[in-house]
């Protein structure tokens, strides 16, 4: 086996002959090489020279020796389990997985080591992966102690997972192929996983209208219930960016005919009135085409052998299939005004009883079979979304419910219901690991109490979403589904509805921060929310942390579920940390625990010590015209500044350099100062920062 250099910290190999349809084959975008060469080059660990391959009846095997420090992270969104080291994972798309197998909404056949690299295989196919499950022979012939004592009787005690004290494989399977590409990229965790992520093409740079406020609508609403929720919404001052429209807005939905339904009788007007209270309009959708669609009969000849609730499943694969669905959606909605879309069911379930999705045996024009299509799906479809708004020149944050590998220049978030809150904050410490993001939506809420901690974890997420289809009122009004569709209001509604609306205006607060760390996961792959590990790996206690994180480089967040109560433990890693909610906060010592009380009303989170944070007024949405107006706070001594981006929020202008950069930092006198380079339009006033050096 031979390891070809394709970049700076990236390497290729090749093992008999891979299939001609797989996630670099069908790849948008192309690596940008400029970023990879900017970070520090290191070399593969010596002990990849042991890698070994072979292929027989079985397919193909892979196989690397493990040492037993080694900790594992990625294989996409991983809700039940963070470090993978010790387990076998199986990399499959299945929307309903009960147990920690490795299985999920967006699988990606990826993972990155501790020892100083990462490894994908370039496959749409299941793979199995067993990360130090497993010794060679002989490896254990040493062994030899008896009559070891018990000293506690219980399954847990004689399966618990533990690290081997000695060098264990990795061995990874795909099964019934002739070959297959696989890539090597060198470095610790964060520079792994930006290589993988400019491997892809990039991170995804979504308008700042997606980053703010967004809420689904009741599913049975009609255009006169959805327009007087958006009154109410500006009435009440309540920040809220995007709506979103359910399956009610079809004709017929699963599947689906893209047909405005007799609910929505004049839908061109209702948009226009949206649009100028400042509203984005955001449609639920399949892929799945009802034969009364109007492209239905275009789509026959290029579609799966397969249906799903009676309609055709488009194998976006063939050029044809994606400009046809393209082309209408341009055509009857964006052009319109709609700004995005939402695709559901599209993570493929075996175990639904219902025609949940198409079975592996399909077969598709472009000569896919349905292995190949589950893991491809909604990559392709969102794929294809994103071409079509870049030809009208406007960017979109949509949604979706499956994922895959080289995700992450599509500017989509994952959302799913099955899951706890937990797992949805674990959701988005592991979905980092592998270009992806993650909402942890609010959606059913069993008390007030869990409303607001749920809140609270969307306001410091990539994707702050309320997921209202079952209520036709806020949560803030009434969590109880049947209260809230009789009318009936919480004894506290007026006391849930001013905390939302404080978090509300917080997370407005900080859009210019967080649109920023975009930026950087656009030009450098930075996830702008991420595991611990990313930042420090060197302190071994993070490496299994799976319920705080990073949001942005200077805020680490602590969310707390209904079952913490008012009090959850916090580790904060080394160095100085502030109490984000306190003008002058405690300054904790990082590098250990602390017991941190929290009223429902808070959710914890700390800022380093030594930082600038950009704090804007909030505003109630974003529109092509808003300018932000900030008050810069500084920790400490300000360390060594901060930088922010600007420049129109909306087009795609800024892929041809339209972008303003603002750097920060605090001079010798204690005064914040800032020097703006590019030539756009300023969107960013500074209420206490004296400007320096020369506008260019």
């Amino acid at each position: 086996m031979e390891l070809k250099k394709v970049a700076n910290g990236i390497w290729k190999a090749s093992i008999g002959t891979p299939e001609a349809d797989t996630p670099v084959s069908l790849r948008q975008l192309r690596m940008q090489a400029e970023p990879l060469e900017q970070i520090k080059e290191r070399e593969l660990p010596a002990l990849l020279g042991q890698i070994a391959c072979r292929k027989n009846r079985r397919g193909v095997q892979i196989t690397l020796p493990m040492d037993s420090g080694e900790d594992i992270y990625g294989f996409g969104l991983q809700l039940h389990g963070m470090n993978q080291a010790g387990r076998k994972r199986i990399v499959r798309v299945n929307s309903d997985p009960v147990a920690n197998t490795g299985e999920g909404h967006a699988p990606v056949p990826f993972y990155i080591s501790t020892a100083g690299y990462g490894l994908f295989v370039d496959t749409f196919r299941h793979v199995e992966f067993y990360m130090g499950t497993n010794t060679k022979k002989g490896e254990s012939g040493d062994k030899r102690e008896v009559n070891q004592k018990h000293e506690e009787f219980s399954e847990s005690a004689l399966y618990a997972l533990k690290k081997s004290q000695e060098r264990r494989s990795i061995i990874i399977d795909v099964k019934a192929i002739d070959g297959v590409d696989f890539y090597l990229f060198s470095g610790n965790v964060k520079q792994v996983v930006q290589r993988y992520n400019l491997f892809a093409g990039g991170g995804c740079l979504p308008p700042m209208w997606g980053l703010g406020i967004w809420y689904r609508t009741y599913g049975g609403s009609d255009e006169n219930t959805v327009l007087r929720l958006a009154e109410q919404f500006r009435g009440e001052h309540m920040p809220v960016d995007v709506l979103g429209l359910e399956p009610g807005w079809h004709s017929h939905s699963y599947s689906c005919t893209y047909e405005w339904s007799s609910l929505f009788p004049h839908p061109e007007k209702m948009t226009e009135e949206l649009t100028d209270q400042g509203y984005k309009i955001n449609l639920w959708e399949h892929v799945f085409v009802y034969p009364a669609a109007e492209f239905y009969e275009e789509l026959l000849a290029f579609s799966g052998d397969y249906e799903v609730w009676n309609g055709l499943v488009p194998d976006f694969a063939t050029k044809e299939a994606a400009e046809i669905f393209q082309d209408y959606h341009r055509q009857k909605f964006v052009q319109k005004g709609i700004s995005g879309f939402k695709l559901d069911e599209c993570d493929n379930s075996d175990y639904n009883a219902s025609s949940w999705s198409f079975p592996d045996t399909t077969s598709f024009p472009s000569g896919m079979d349905g292995e190949q299509m589950h893991a491809a799906i909604g990559v392709l479809y969102q794929r294809l979304i994103l071409e079509m708004f870049h030809k009208e020149d406007k960017r979109t944050y949509s949604q979706v419910r499956s994922s895959g590998a080289l995700a992450s220049p599509l500017p989509f978030v994952l959302y799913s219901d099955l899951y706890g809150h937990k797992q949805f904050i674990r959701g988005m410490v592991t979905s980092g690991f592998s270009g992806l993001l993650w909402a942890p939506e609010v959606r059913d809420c069993r008390s007030g109490e869990d409303l607001l901690r749920r809140m609270e974890t969307i306001c410091f997420s990539a994707h702050a979403i309320y997921n209202c289809w079952r209520i036709p009122n806020p949560p803030w009004k009434q969590v109880d589904i049947e209260k809230n569709l009789a009318g009936e209001w919480m004894q506290e509604s007026e006391y849930y509805t001013a905390v939302c609306r404080r978090y509300h205006k917080l997370r407005m607060s900080l859009l210019p921060y967080l649109y920023s760390a975009f930026v950087k996961y656009w030009k450098d792959g930075i996830p702008p929310i991420r595991a611990l590990v990313f930042d420090y790996e060197e302190d071994e206690n993070v490496r299994n942390i799976e319920d705080e994180y990073l949001f942005g480089d200077e805020l680490l967040v602590a969310p707390m579920t209904l079952e913490d109560g008012t009090s959850r433990s916090v580790y904060l890693p080394k160095g100085k940390w502030q109490d984000f909610f306190e003008e002058a906060g405690t300054v904790y010592e990082g590098g250990q625990c602390y017991q941190i009380n929290a009223d429902y009303d808070k959710i914890p989170v700390f800022v380093k010590a030594d930082c600038i944070l950009p704090v804007a007024k909030p505003v109630e949405t974003v529109t092509e015209d808003t300018v932000f107006t900030i008050h810069l706070k500084v920790y400490g001594n300000g360390g060594e500044g901060c930088v922010l981006y600007e420049d129109d929020f909306e087009t795609f202008a800024y892929e041809k350099g339209k972008q303003n950069e603002i750097m920060l930092k605090v001079d010798g006198m204690g005064r914040v100062q800032y020097e703006r380079t590019g030539k756009e339009k300023v969107r960013y006033i500074f209420e206490n920062a004296v400007e320096y050096g020369i506008w260019q």
